[in-house]
């Protein structure tokens, strides 16, 4: 029986991932852009649909998936494309004013209170037409205000409507590298990150300035589009989900992916690594030549591959890592590359955690004809994620010192305490950063986030201490 998963993309970030995601997931099953099956995928069987698309009364098959934004203009444009016809209307959701969350956390949030009936309708409904839903996905980016705001709030809802249900997000961190249009992303990025930590069982972190190397590196871009990093992200989100829909002898739900990954509750913020990229699934990839699963397990582990921008010392090292191998792998193959790259020591572990790549076959799509044999994704708990914690609180810390554009948040009924809201919030991240450089297993178990790093802020300007 299939383990359903309902998918929420909330805001402009999430709608566009979203989008490229079932094109991409479309064309792997045989299904065309009305939701029909094609002649050609009529004899299959051997994949599991049912995970993401269920069948309405005319056949057609429709995404488990809900299109939330506060805005209308990405989804007004999803509507008037090739695949209009595939989404459940009833799952769409834009604001009546339209006038979005101005990049404000605040504003996504309180939205989501004032339409929270009708949103949580329709996930009820999705998860009543499942017949053995496992959880959730949430597609969005923690820099603006409705993939932020609003998507803390409905993981906040989530956590207390479906407690026993799973809870995987993938985030869209900020370019942290280069100055944002979003002034008080670092505001809203601390605000979604305590959310992240407190309410997600997984988190998949992708960031802009990664992806934005790896186009300019693979796809010979400097100033990639969105739609050109969307197809990165949307390959990296099919690959991930293969194993789910493609069944093997393992990690055939998602409760078996995050079991293997995440070793304490909160230690669960995954890099990702994809090579290689395919001109079928991304525009403008690079060919390589030869493909083996040796040399795709290699690239894996190479910095330069990784879709996070994170900083790697001495003492950073995996605290588990799964590849996911699709293609012609054979498993003596596997065995002997595994045996290769420990030879070479190619990566370190953690001293308390066995030192031990995981692996997964996965077939690939009959239905997709790519001009590799071999291609892989690494899903990796690594200790470097702390330098992206310690980059947003740097951002934050610059903002606070000199309480930078506080006035938009302190409007919110919820902000009457704002800077002790955020500060908290800070001082948390802080604490899971120091927790991942800790390195002990103790530490990562029981400092992460506990009120001893909550140490109150400075005072307001121009208030008295």
């Amino acid at each position: 029986m299939p383990r359903e998963l309902i998918t929420l993309q909330a805001g402009q970030c999430g709608n566009q991932i979203g989008n490229e995601f079932w094109k991409l997931l479309c064309t792997e099953h045989g299904i065309s852009p009305d939701g029909i099956l094609e002649d050609f995928a009529t004899q299959g069987g051997h994949d599991r649909k049912d995970v993401f698309f269920y069948q309405a009364d005319d056949e057609h098959y429709i995404p488990r998936a809900l299109l939330l934004d506060l805005e209308p203009r990405v989804i007004n444009n999803i509507r008037t494309s090739a695949y209009a016809n595939l989404y459940n209307p009833e799952n769409i959701y834009t604001s009546n004013d339209g006038g979005g969350a101005g990049n404000n956390w605040g504003h996504g949030y309180e939205a989501g209170q004032r339409v929270y009936e009708e949103i949580i309708e329709m996930i009820d409904r999705e998860a009543d037409g499942s017949d053995s839903l496992e959880g959730f996905m949430m597609l969005h980016s923690i820099a603006g205000g409705t993939g932020s705001g609003l998507g803390s709030f409905l993981l906040e809802k989530l956590a207390d409507r479906y407690p026993k249900k799973l809870v995987q997000t993938y985030s869209v961190f900020p370019n942290n590298e280069d100055t944002s249009d979003v002034i008080v992303q670092p505001y809203n990025s601390i605000l979604a990150l305590k959310r992240l930590t407190l309410f997600v069982d997984s988190v998949v972190v992708l960031d802009n300035a990664a992806l934005a190397r790896i186009a300019a590196d693979r796809l010979h871009l400097q100033q990639p589009t969105f739609a050109q990093t969307n197809q990165l992200v949307s390959t990296v989100m099919s690959a991930s989900t293969a194993t789910l829909r493609y069944p093997g002898y393992m990690n055939n739900d998602l409760v078996s992916l995050v079991a293997s990954l995440i070793p304490t509750p909160r230690c669960h913020f995954l890099t990702t690594s994809y090579t290689p990229f395919a001109s079928e699934s991304v525009e403008n990839a690079k060919s390589v030549r030869k493909t083996t699963v040796l040399d795709v397990m290699r690239r894996l582990l190479q910095p330069k591959n990784k879709m996070v921008s994170t900083k790697e010392s001495k003492k950073s090292c995996y605290i588990s890592v799964l590849n996911i191998i699709q293609g012609e792998a054979d498993p003596t193959d596997v065995h002997k590359s595994l045996l290769r790259i420990r030879e070479r020591r190619l990566a370190q572990f953690i001293p308390w955690g066995p030192a031990s790549i995981q692996v997964a076959l996965s077939k690939k799509s009959p239905y997709v004809q790519t001009s590799h044999r071999v291609s892989g994704l690494m899903l990796a708990n690594h200790t470097s994620i702390a330098t992206l914690f310690e980059r947003t609180c740097s951002q934050y810390d610059r903002l606070r010192k000199r309480n930078a554009f506080l006035d938009q948040y302190k409007k919110m009924p919820m902000f009457s305490s704002v800077c002790v809201t955020i500060w908290l919030s800070r001082r948390r991240r802080r604490g899971d950063w120091m927790c991942l450089n800790g390195g002990s297993r103790s530490t990562c178990g029981i400092a992460c986030g506990l009120p001893r790093f909550c140490v109150p802020p400075p005072p307001l300007a121009g208030s008295r201490s």
